[in-house]
């Protein structure tokens, strides 16, 4: 893999609200090769969506980033003008957002929103442009892309409609590509096919891709490296070998037991009790400790430090201090 192209550095991300600033993204580092791609996982609410909106600069009006970096290719990002944003958006970084339906524009026709970003960004004329849409169509599987043009996004399927949204954001060839849970919604026929698109189009472009999903059926298709996070904090990290056959954090295991395995006639879903904190609730150490059948004192008392578990992987969580448990495994 390639060098490094994207890097988060503590990020904290806050809103305004009612009762004062709330942080949603708690002190989050990560980092992003091109040609790598890292899953973000957890449950809805966790802050996955926040994180990536906070590297795409597109909070809503009442958030922002209050502290650490966002470093793109070195520079530092999230201090741009919104000029600045909006041009780096539309060139090198680009995101598909969860619902098609809402992100597309409904009174505007697929030609005119394909056509648009290449001639601000690229400068095509609009016959070049026009081209160029039918080409991008035809690469993410959408047949007689000539009449999908002059249709309207309701007169598309849900995942020719994300088909579209794909065209659209690679339409400038990005660096970054952010896809935030992509196939929601889709039946699973369709799911692979928009994942093998997404795939196929990284490799041939050395894409890097932030893929935010729920679903640990697809991170185990198209990952190379997890993160997990939970409650606004990432809680591990590794690669995804790693990640599902040695996980650490009891929350990471929880994930794993709440997915059906099929190939196992003894395997039993484990639900993990209890439900997600709110953003506006202080916990004192572990955010997950209500909901952890291994919670000791500690946990309850001091927030847990990062363990480096490899070279590759790494988890806060006290289990890794074998003494307080008896081993770390």
């Amino acid at each position: 893999m390639g060098e490094s192209l994207l890097e988060v550095k503590n990020l904290v991300t806050e809103f305004r609200t009612a009762e004062g600033q709330v942080p949603a993204v708690r002190n989050v580092s990560f980092s992003l090769k091109k040609g790598e791609t890292l899953c973000i996982v957890g449950e809805s609410g966790c802050g996955k969506s926040i994180t990536s909106l906070s590297v795409m600069g597109l909070l809503p009006s009442n958030g922002k980033v209050s502290n650490g970096e966002i470093l793109f290719e070195g520079e530092q990002i999230h201090q741009l003008s919104d000029e600045k944003m909006r041009q780096l958006r539309g060139s090198k970084i680009a995101m598909i957002f969860q619902d098609p339906m809402t992100a597309l524009n409904p009174v505007l026709t697929i030609g005119y929103q394909l056509r648009e970003p290449l001639m601000v960004h690229q400068k095509l004329s609009k016959s070049e442009a026009t081209k160029r849409s039918i080409q991008l169509l035809e690469q993410v599987g959408i047949p007689y892309p000539e009449k999908r043009l002059n249709q309207y996004p309701h007169e598309l399927s849900g995942g020719m409609r994300q088909r579209v949204m794909i065209a659209i954001a690679l339409s400038c060839n990005p660096e970054l590509l952010i896809a935030d849970e992509p196939t929601t919604a889709l039946d699973v026929t369709i799911q692979s096919q928009i994942l093998d698109i997404m795939n196929d189009l990284k490799e041939i472009n050395d894409m890097g891709l932030i893929l935010i999903t729920h679903d640990m059926g697809v991170v185990a298709e198209v990952a190379d490296r997890v993160m997990v996070m939970y409650a606004g904090k990432k809680v591990e990290e590794g690669l995804v070998d790693e990640i599902f056959q040695h996980p650490k954090h009891p929350y990471t295991i929880g994930l794993l037991h709440s997915v059906p395995n099929v190939d196992d006639p003894n395997f039993e879903l484990e639900p993990i009790p209890g439900s997600l904190p709110s953003v506006t609730e202080e916990i004192v150490g572990c955010r997950f400790q209500s909901r952890c059948k291994f919670a000791k004192d500690i946990c309850r008392k001091k927030e847990p430090k990062m363990f480096a578990v490899s070279e590759t992987q790494a988890v806060h969580c006290w289990m890794e201090e074998g003494d307080l448990y008896g081993g770390s495994e």
